[in-house]
């Protein structure tokens, strides 16, 4: 017989720490919508499998970038640094050509009036995750560059081979660190794919060396055991950090330190680091922050708009009511947007504001970013709540606009961009208003251009809106089954007829040791020839809330919500070695509140059908995230089975 587990066992810290953890995982699986709000793809592993965004793709036989000429006449000018209050801005073959009070106009240009607007560089998000179509995204709404910080080497290396080429003009510009630096089982490793980790410092320049042969432009280093968010990863020591930097250094490259702590800063800093990843929320920062910064000649990256997620406040929310934005946004964009990180540990944005206000009052260049994916954030249009909290934390709107234009160029060595002068790149940005004075301006945006090729945002918004909208579409199966998957298309790989598909998950992601694997076998519940997925591993010590197992998400992307409120509830089929095993259901509310509703079933050597109605974990399904099928609660290994599993 199914019984139910008592959640009054599982005490709501630990419950907190693991939903954390997952939900810490769940931003670098996620790539949103290929064609906005209707196809998916998958975790980009496979560049081939990268498409572009609809209505921005370039033509075959379209003309190449900036074969007619552009003038952009009477605009105000925001140059990276200064304003000019009127300026005629001449474009050819990608360039800017003339930047002057009057620019006669060629005969065969297109003109721009740009009167009662400003003209800026292209955006510059300088910390991003690329997966998916999350270049095509970011060009949309102004962003024509970003510094990824973590990515498939693979992915970033056909992207930046097709630019360099002339393609893909389409999405903004890509720079990337390629995989980042980390201890095993560190941050960085919970993401459902192995990478090199680093255990010592005479590892540092051997792993430095095979990121820079594998193409990254700069060396990405976790410094952080997350000990501040309830969680507790292992991590770099101070002398490996301090190898890492310089072996980057040695080989003429930046090295940018991922930390989550004023201490951790502190210790990045020291031993050399050419910037932050981010800034901190745990304490309030010296009062020599800034100076000891400027003195050592670090960039930082505030990255406030995640850290604001990290205080358990939405920071994209208020985003999605923008009208000049909301149009633009993918589904799952939208929804990804409203998430926080749970909790917040009594946290504040404002301490993180705090030191940025040192660091810019020591002279210490600030640059925006984003880390986009992440919850609360979404590529492209969380830059424009980035600027917002910028100037709310005390800069003013000339000095945030610098921070995601000119300064981020300077800081990555990019000459050729973030600036409107004669000789650079043609990413430019046009926006009704004055942003140097009101910075929410940049939200108004009127055309934006790469390589002086004019992208398509009416194609985009067009797309967007004959796309069928999540709330009117049931995520079900073929025929409106509620089926997710019957594990019988013969593959090793478990397939779902909807939804962001199977991962395995395990208690790695919050320090853990517990084990877990799951491959499609065959043997059916049900019919002959078919399959099953196989979930096995090891629950082991280590971990204050061990689990090890199989994660369904139903939503549009991974760990985003889906309403099966029309469902009643979970139905499968299980087989195994006897023992007594759980199914963890996550919903937005049930992450809110800090809970697992969980419910154990035995699975015994013949397959038994189960079946957990919603309310058995005290909701009706509108907000579901996740089931996850794991090992446990009992300490060892485990093996099982699981067959046609739907929600009835």
């Amino acid at each position: 017989m199914s019984r139910p587990c008592s959640l009054g066992k599982i005490p709501r810290r630990l419950a907190g720490l693991a939903i954390r953890a997952l939900l810490l995982a769940a931003p670098l699986l996620v790539t949103g919508v290929a064609s906005p709000g209707e196809r998916q793809l998958q975790v980009a592993t496979d560049p081939k499998s990268i498409a572009s965004p609809a209505g921005t793709t370039a033509r075959p036989g379209a003309p190449a970038a900036g074969e007619r000429p552009l003038l952009i006449r009477g605009a105000r000018v925001f140059d990276g640094k200064e304003v000019m209050p009127a300026a005629d801005v001449l474009v050819r073959g990608g360039r800017i050509v003339a930047v002057e009070p009057a620019v006669a106009a060629p005969a065969d240009a297109e003109i721009v009036d740009g009167r009662g607007k400003t003209l800026l560089p292209g955006l510059i998000d300088a910390h991003a995750h690329v997966f998916g179509p999350a270049l095509g995204q970011a060009l949309v709404f102004g962003i024509t560059t970003e510094f990824d910080m973590f990515t498939d080497p693979r992915l970033a290396a056909q992207i930046k081979a097709d630019q360099a080429a002339g393609k893909r003009l389409d999405e903004a510009d890509l720079r990337s660190a390629g995989i980042l630096a980390t201890a095993p089982k560190g941050h960085g490793t919970e993401y459902g794919f192995d990478i090199p980790t680093v255990t010592s410092p005479g590892e540092a320049r051997a792993w430095v060396d095979a990121r820079i042969a594998e193409g990254s432009d700069y060396i990405k280093i976790v410094y952080d055991d997350a000990r501040q968010y309830g969680l507790l990863w292992p991590t770099i020591s101070k002398e490996t950090l301090a190898a890492l930097v310089a072996a980057a250094h040695q080989r003429s490259k930046l090295a940018v330190v991922h930390i989550g702590t004023l201490a951790g800063a502190r210790d990045a800093i020291e031993v050399g680091a050419d910037g932050l990843a981010h800034l901190f929320v745990d304490r309030t920062p010296d009062p020599d922050f800034g100076r000891f910064a400027a003195a050592h000649h670090a960039f930082v990256v505030p990255t406030l708009s995640v850290l604001e997620s990290i205080t358990g406040v939405a920071s994209g929310a208020s985003l999605i009511k923008d009208p000049h934005l909301a149009p633009y946004l993918p589904a799952a964009a939208a929804v990804n947007l409203q998430l926080s990180f749970p909790g917040g540990r009594g946290y504040r944005l404002e301490t993180a504001q705090a030191a940025m206000r040192q660091l810019a009052a020591a002279g210490v260049p600030i640059l925006a970013g984003t880390d986009a994916p992440n919850p609360g954030t979404a590529h492209g249009v969380s830059m424009h709540r980035e600027l917002e909290l910028l100037v709310q934390g005390g800069l003013t709107p000339v000095q945030a606009l610098t921070a995601a234009t000119a300064a981020p160029a300077a800081a990555f060595h990019l000459p050729d961009r973030g600036r409107i002068a004669k000789g650079l790149r043609a990413d430019l940005l046009l926006v009704d208003g004055d942003p140097t004075h009101d910075i929410l301006a940049t939200r108004n945006i009127v055309a934006v251009w790469k390589l002086g090729t004019a992208v398509d945002r009416a194609a985009w918004r067009a797309a967007l809106a004959k796309a069928p909208k999540p709330e009117s579409r049931p995520p079900l199966g073929v025929a409106g089954s509620g089926k997710i998957s019957d594990f019988d298309s013969g593959g090793p790989e478990p397939q779902a007829a909807f939804g962001a598909g199977w991962m395995v998950s395990t208690d790695q992601l919050m320090g853990g040791k517990s084990q877990g694997a799951m491959k499609v076998v065959p043997g059916s519940a049900t019919s002959s020839g078919g399959g099953s997925l196989a979930i096995s591993g090891e629950i082991l010590p280590g971990a204050p809330y061990g689990w090890a197992g199989a994660l369904f998400s139903p939503g549009a992307a991974t760990m985003l919500p889906a309403d099966l409120s029309a469902r009643k509830g979970i139905r499968f089929w299980a087989k195994g070695d006897g023992k007594t095993y759980r199914l963890m259901v996550f919903t937005r509310t049930s992450v809110q509140q800090q809970s697992l509703p969980t419910q154990t079933f035995v699975a015994g050597a013949d397959w038994k059908e189960h079946f957990f109605p919603f309310s058995a974990f005290g909701t009706d399904a509108h907000d579901l995230m996740g089931i996850l099928f794991t090992g446990g609660p009992a300490l060892g290994t485990f093996a099982f089975q699981i067959d046609d599993v739907s929600f009835d």
